[in-house]
């Protein structure tokens, strides 16, 4: 059985489809058979006007007219089309959604960020260690925040706060603060002070860092604070223009994998953590697990 997943974010839309088959564990898993990340940033839009304007909403309906064919081609049984942050706040959201719906026939759920944070989350349950975990998700204009007790997650919310989204000091530092309170309550009844906290973190900018760290293994998916603080003073060391020819990254990650470091590594050091997992899982994969999860399939 082939299923789709795509993901319309702030900063990039991500198209993906697997195959499906029964593991050794008797589990449903994937197979990646085709995967599309394209840069359009719908974020840079919304984010200054409100609004998609017409040229960035001109180049997704494209985009999904593509994307449609794609699940054609490959007789897809069954797809999910979620759009995040900038598309919940785009006062023609819903319009260019149903604009897309009645063009190509491609439905789009534009979804709360505590769903996203959900789908998300059913990626994470190989990963998540027993204790005390924080899971940080930081996109292009939101971040959430999920915590959990042995593996039970007892708290979760969503941050108007990412990558591409453009906050003054003074906002920032009024975001994070509203983090610290949030966490201090939610996290009392069930974490000690001076208690092991472990983070895990998800998004692209994460996995860039990650791929970016000195002290990566092979098979190893943790890093750390220090680290973390490392790659980013070292990037910061680097124009807009040599993080794209020198260090080879996407122009539309080069400009926004200092902003989201920061927010990683204030988040971290709001819970207590002093590393992070790094599971390269996201929303696109979250999706499929929905897909699994919710309906009647046979395999």
């Amino acid at each position: 059985m082939r299923l789709a997943s795509i993901d319309i974010g702030s900063n990039a839309i991500r198209f993906q489809i697997v195959t499906t088959h029964i593991d050794k564990a008797d589990e449903v898993a994937f197979k990646k058979i085709e995967y599309m990340r394209f840069p359009l940033r719908l974020g840079k839009d919304v984010f200054k006007s409100g609004k998609i304007l017409r040229p960035t909403e001109e180049k997704l309906v494209k985009l999904m007219k593509v994307f449609s064919t794609l699940l054609d081609l490959y007789d897809v049984k069954d797809y999910i089309a979620c759009a995040t942050s900038a598309m919940r706040e785009a006062e023609n959201g819903k319009e260019i959604v149903d604009r897309i719906y009645y063009k190509e026939g491609l439905k789009i759920d534009i979804i709360r960020g505590t769903t996203e944070a959900e789908m998300i989350a059913l990626t994470l349950d190989p990963y998540i260690p027993m204790g005390n975990v924080v899971h940080i998700d930081v996109g292009g204009g939101s971040t959430e925040l999920n915590i959990y007790r042995h593996k039970t997650k007892v708290a979760s919310r969503s941050f108007r706060m990412g990558s591409v989204r453009r906050l003054s000091g003074e906002d920032l530092e009024a975001m994070f603060d509203q983090i610290r309170h949030w966490y201090k309550q939610e996290s009392s009844p069930y974490i000690r002070e001076g208690e092991e906290v472990v983070a895990i973190g998800t998004g692209g900018n994460i996995n860039k860092l990650f791929n970016l760290s000195k002290q990566k293994k092979s098979d190893d998916k943790t890093t750390f604070l220090a680290e973390l603080k490392k790659i980013s003073n070292w990037l910061q060391e680097f124009t807009y223009e040599e993080r794209v020819s020198k260090l080879r990254l996407n122009e539309d990650r080069a400009d926004v994998i200092i902003p989201a470091s920061n927010i990683y590594m204030t988040c971290m050091e709001i819970v207590g953590a002093e590393n992070i997992i790094v599971p390269g899982v996201g929303l696109k994969d979250g999706i499929l697990h929905y897909l699994v999860k919710h309906r009647d399939y046979h395999f």
